[in-house]
């Protein structure tokens, strides 16, 4: 019986440790935040809020909706499901009130893109942190 349960106990903790967790959000350097509530996170990512305190376009940049690290961004930063933020989009676009964020292929292409676009936001997992010279980390709290 001990075997039964062990089995399971195990085969959880392997896949936890397997899993891909979108960590750190970054911005270009020139953005003026330090953290960020996850209340603004959301608006920002749900393209609700589309400016930062200084009056630069918000330029916000996402993995392909398949990605792992995407998939753990959403439901772990933003608390939400990926499906929910899709629909969010959708709705900005097909009502004419916004844009959709700007998909990238990896994340070192976002790394990259961010760097480059004034306004820019990015997230990556804890793996790619070495990746990450040249734009400013924010804390999310």
């Amino acid at each position: 019986m001990s075997r039964i349960l062990t089995f399971p106990l195990v085969l959880s903790l392997l896949l936890s440790a397997l899993a891909v967790r979108a960590d750190t959000i970054f911005v270009h350097p020139d953005v003026p935040i330090d953290h960020l509530s996850t209340n603004e996170l959301r608006s920002i990512f749900s393209m609700r809020s589309l400016r930062w305190v200084n009056g630069v376009p918000i330029r916000v940049f996402v993995l392909s909706d398949q990605s792992p690290v995407h998939k753990s961004f959403v439901k772990q930063k933003l608390e939400m499901f990926p499906y929910q933020l899709r629909m969010t989009w959708d709705r900005a676009v097909f009502s004419g009130t916004g844009y959709p964020p700007r998909k990238v292929s990896n994340v070192e292409d976002m790394v990259s893109r961010v760097r480059s676009t004034k306004g820019g936001i990015g997230y990556v997992n804890d793996e790619s942190i070495p990746l990450l010279e040249g734009v400013k980390i924010v804390e999310i709290n």
